[in-house]
């Protein structure tokens, strides 16, 4: 995020597009509930009618995967009618021109056709947000889950700077990370194309500073493979071993088919989890780790906070931190590591090199942590990236990018655009929450929502059991009839096992993120 979550709940004007925070993110969707009763605007985008949507000024539901043909149509009239921030756009950014020539591709009557909603409501999404400034987009999955899923993010920013609302508090991109430590792993270099601190591998002046660091006379100095190239490596032999830390990629990984299929194919596979999972039926050896609040650490939320975990209990059985894990095995391979303490590896490793957080030291994170960058150790840290428009590269890039649509779509024999996601009561794979007896009081099973008009014409009633299909396999489900779907979509999550959505989700994936396309597959409904 550039922003704060404080500035959610401070904010006079809040675009959420592709977020279902209520349920996903509920602290968050607290604040914007918070900013709207003290008399906030709120424009949703989103296919179906969720939560927040009750909160909103605007609901715009356009269809699936046309997140960029609605932006691309606001811009077009932001432009047009001369509400952007002129000021700002030439100052603070480039790539005006090219941009505009793009948006002007995408009317709101063409940009309408593609969303399935109208021109007129396009015009007035975009004459609201020019009317409140700063103005703060927060978006979640639905944005990045796509095959176009790095455009979107593109777009969102494009939005942002064209109307000046980048660097200032109440303002900004915002996307909420997808579970509770994604930033803090990003942040320590767990890409296959960066060294901790975003560093790239095949940068020389990463390449001497890790090698120095790390005592060692070689290191990796090409990006390294994603996770679909990986998987593919374990069918065609490629790929030997395979080390899976804290995933259940049995479940949460589009056509678990096709993924069970990768995972037995593996010569030798490790597991280093919390808990038996689907995935840890796969494992040669399950490595036990602590829980979070087992061992010291750090944690980097959505905001870019870095924040102090402590132990509060100790690990069950020979269950052992997971840096005591790594740190064994690589003294087996012969190398000794130094530090010997969570609190050792920040100040004497992490915080000495990775350039945002070197001012970060264990004794000033006791209290509310500190969000990166944090140059030096008097540092307060950085509530707001990009201030007044002064980007950190420089001046801030406008790239105009094209509207695709999903790699599947509806068709005669799979009428239905499948959409996934989570819902309140459980998380992923519920390796946690389901072990949790409230929590399956409250849900159960899971359900496939439909749309009312879709359940009267195919006879359906809500609690009826139902197969829904697509090419790559088939569950049977119970069907939960409801007006907050549109006509046309089916949305399950993936908590249960033998329900999972991702029995179904197309494994098509982002060219450039390789990031999968869980929000958009074409299926069927059967009644039973």
């Amino acid at each position: 995020m550039t922003n704060s979550f404080v500035d959610f709940a401070k904010a006079k004007m809040i675009f959420a597009i592709g977020t279902n925070m209520t349920e996903a993110h509920p602290v968050a969707s607290s604040f914007v509930k918070n900013a709207v009763a003290d008399g906030a605007q709120l424009i949703v985008v989103d296919p179906r009618r969720t939560g927040l949507a009750d909160y909103a000024d605007i609901h715009v539901p356009i269809r699936v995967g046309s997140d960029i043909a609605f932006i691309n149509g606001l811009m077009n009239v932001l432009i047009a009618e001369d509400l952007y921030a002129k000021d700002y756009v030439a100052s603070c950014t480039v790539g005006f021109d090219e941009l505009k020539a793009k948006v002007q591709e995408y009317p709101p009557e063409r940009a309408a056709e593609i969303c399935g909603i109208s021109a007129d409501l396009i015009r007035e999404v975009a004459r609201r947000l020019a009317s409140v400034k700063p103005a703060l987009l927060a978006y979640t999955l639905g944005i990045t889950e796509h095959t176009c899923g790095m455009n979107n993010v593109l777009s969102c920013a494009n939005l942002q700077m064209l109307l000046g609302n980048v660097g200032f508090e109440c303002g900004g991109v915002n996307p909420i990370r997808g579970q509770n430590n994604v930033q803090g792993a990003c942040d320590m270099g767990a890409l296959p194309n960066v060294f901790p601190g975003y560093q790239k591998v095949d940068d020389p002046a990463s390449q001497k500073k890790f090698k120095a660091a790390w005592g060692v006379e070689s290191l990796p100095d090409k990006p390294g493979m994603m996770m679909p190239s990986m998987l593919e490596g374990l069918l065609d032999g490629k790929i030997k071993a395979f080390y899976i830390f804290g995933e259940n990629l049995a479940n949460s990984e589009p056509h678990i088919k096709h993924l069970e299929n990768c995972l037995k194919a593996a010569e030798f596979l490790v597991c280093q989890d919390i808990f038996p999972t689907e995935t840890t039926r796969f494992a040669h050896v399950v490595l036990p780790a602590a829980g979070w609040s087992e061992n010291d650490g750090t944690f980097t939320n959505s905001e870019r906070r870095v924040s102090m975990v402590r132990t509060v209990s100790e690990p069950p059985g020979v269950a052992k931190p997971n840096w005591w894990i790594f740190k064994e095995i690589a003294r087996r391979m012969g190398h000794e590591w130094s530090s010997n303490s969570a609190q050792e590896l920040w100040d004497n490793e992490i915080s000495v090199l990775a350039p945002q957080l070197v001012g970060i030291k264990y004794r000033r994170i006791e209290k509310d942590g500190l969000q990166w960058p944090v140059p030096t150790e008097d540092h307060l840290g950085t509530p707001v990236m990009h201030k007044d428009g002064c980007f950190t590269c420089g001046l801030g890039q406008l790239i105009p990018v094209d509207w695709s649509p999903p790699a599947e779509v509806p068709d005669e024999e799979y009428p239905f655009v499948l959409s996934t996601g989570r819902r309140l009561f459980h998380y992923h794979t519920r390796t946690q929450t389901g072990r949790a007896l409230g929590l399956n009081v409250l849900l159960p099973e899971e359900t496939a929502d439909i749309s009312t008009e879709d359940a009267a014409e195919l006879g359906i009633s809500d609690g009826e059991y139902i197969v829904v299909k697509s090419r790559r396999g088939r569950v049977r489900v119970k069907a939960k009839v409801t007006d907050r779907m549109p006509k046309g979509m089916v949305w399950m999550a993936f908590h249960f096992r033998e329900t999972c959505a991702n029995w179904l989700t197309n494994p098509a994936f982002d060219p450039f993120t390789q990031t999968a396309e869980y929000k958009a597959c074409a299926v069927a409904i059967e009644k039973m």
